[in-house]
């Protein structure tokens, strides 16, 4: 894991969820997966969206070619921790991690980039279709 990923999971554990720099004034998710290779708990700090009461994550990568480490590992151990900074501080819970069929993952990903125009860019930037996966809490 990066020193910045870190940091910013350091941050977020000592300030009851509420991080600074670009993440400021956002509710920040960490995410707890098992490494693919490794069986090893993994956390990486995540910009969650929710749609219709669900909660959705973007491994986007900021566009890159490759998907992030984190959805790797999901796809091969779906069953993940969840740390969702809220305006009433951390809500903690294990989850499901759903990766969505196409058409459902162009709808989500259509209204997540309508109100966060980064989005759209990432999309831009890559060939590889930028996969969206729900967490369902068990």
């Amino acid at each position: 894991m990066s020193n910045w990923n870190d940091s910013v999971i350091t941050e977020f554990r000592a300030n009851n969820g509420v991080v600074g720099g670009p993440f400021a004034g956002a509710h920040l998710l960490l995410l707890t997966t098992t490494g693919a290779k490794t069986g090893e708990p993994r956390v990486s700090p995540v910009m969650p969206s929710v749609r219709d009461g669900r909660l959705y994550i973007v491994a986007s990568k900021a566009g890159a070619d490759t998907s992030p480490a984190w959805f790797h590992n999901l796809v091969a151990h779906p069953e993940v921790f969840v740390e969702l900074a809220t305006d009433d501080g951390v809500e903690t819970y294990d989850a499901r991690a759903v990766v969505l069929d196409r058409s459902e993952r162009d709808r989500i990903y259509a209204s997540i980039a309508a109100t966060n125009p980064a989005f759209a860019g990432y999309q831009e930037k890559t060939d590889r279709v930028i996969p969206v996966v729900e967490l369902v809490r068990r």
